[in-house]
Order: C-alpha cells, then structure tokens, then sequence
C-alpha cells in the first residue's frame, strides 16, 4: 500500500508539474462546476430533442439523484479515508503547482470525476441512439475536468480513478433503472384485442 501511495505521488508531481502559467487560468475554469453550465444547457436540449418533454423531465430527476449519489459517497470516503489533498500532503505540497482556488481537507475520491463519469455513462447511452458521438463528448468532458483537478493541485490521480470506478458504476446503475421506469410508464399497453391466444 506505501508503495502505491508513493507511485500516486510520484505520478501527480510529474502530471502537476506539465502545468504552465499560461494555462492556469484557463484549467482553474474547466475545474469550476458553474463553467458546465452552458454544456449541461445543451444536453438538456438534446434530451429533449430525442425523448420529449415528460421522458427528459424523468431523466433529469435521476439526474439530480446520480449527481447527489457521487457526492455523497465521495464525501463518505473522504471523511472515513481521512487522505490529506496533495495541496495539503507534506512533501508533496512543496513541490506541487497549486493554483486552485482553495484546498479542502480530504481528497479521496474526487466527486468532480465520480459525478463527470457517472453522467457519461448515463447520459451517454442515452443519447448514443439519437446523436452520433454524444458518448465520446460526454467522455472527453469527463476527462478534462477530471485532468483539471490534478493540474490545479487538489487531487491525486488515485482520487480520480476510483472516482471513475464509482462514477461508471452508478451511471450504468441509474441507466437500468431509467430503462426500468420507462419501460413501465411510458410503454403503451397492447389493447386486448391484439393479444394473441
């Protein structure tokens, strides 16, 4: 396990310190979660366009609840995991580019990758049907917020992957059970008259 934390370490410091001035703002934007917003604005139009208003209305509530799921299961691990960021690690922060806003306390796993990857998932199969490469998108999204938050100096690129672990799992999780509740209240009923004997 030593021999992990210290491969973590090691690979962040090397990822870190790629990072450029001349980027820092522009990763400190791609890490802020109100930055999303213009591109959850076109998912949501997208949804729309392919399942209609009543479906999209019930994908967004597993939304919220998918979103909700990742963040607070991150917050469980951080609090019984207790791994201080790397801005906050001892030998490590001294040698790390922080350019992050703040630097909370714990970091294990990062609920930016867990939430960004467990939309992927879900929304991705959703959309795929309707719109040719919406999965790659979605997942090229993922992955730049999930990269800004080792640029910026917050996480470890363990935090990220376990949080992808979780991210992936919940997103195919909420995907059965949008399938489950479309396929129970919005699938019409064969009329009597069409059933076979």
């Amino acid at each position: 396990m030593e021999q992990l934390v210290e491969t973590d370490q090691e690979i962040f410091l090397f990822l870190n310190n790629l990072g450029n001035p001349a980027f820092d703002a522009f990763w400190n934007l791609v890490t802020n979660k109100f930055t999303s917003i213009p591109f959850y604005g076109l998912l949501l139009y997208l949804l729309y366009r392919s399942i209609g208003l009543k479906k999209t209305f019930v994908t967004l509530l597993l939304v919220a609840g998918l979103i909700t799921c990742t963040d607070q299961l991150a917050n469980v691990f951080k609090h019984w995991i207790e791994r201080p960021r790397p801005c906050r690690q001892e030998g490590v922060m001294e040698i790390a580019r922080f350019v992050a806003v703040r630097c909370g306390r714990f970091g294990f796993f990062s609920a930016h990758a867990a939430s960004s990857a467990g939309l992927t998932v879900f929304l991705g199969l959703i959309l795929r049907r309707y719109w040719k490469g919406s999965l790659i998108v979605l997942a090229v999204w993922a992955a730049l917020v999930s990269y800004s938050r080792i640029y910026v100096g917050v996480h470890y690129p363990g935090d990220i992957l376990v949080g992808w672990f979780f991210g992936i799992i919940l997103g195919l999780l909420f995907y059965k059970g949008w399938k489950v509740i479309l396929k129970k209240y919005f699938t019409i009923p064969s009329s009597p008259e069409h059933k076979t004997s």
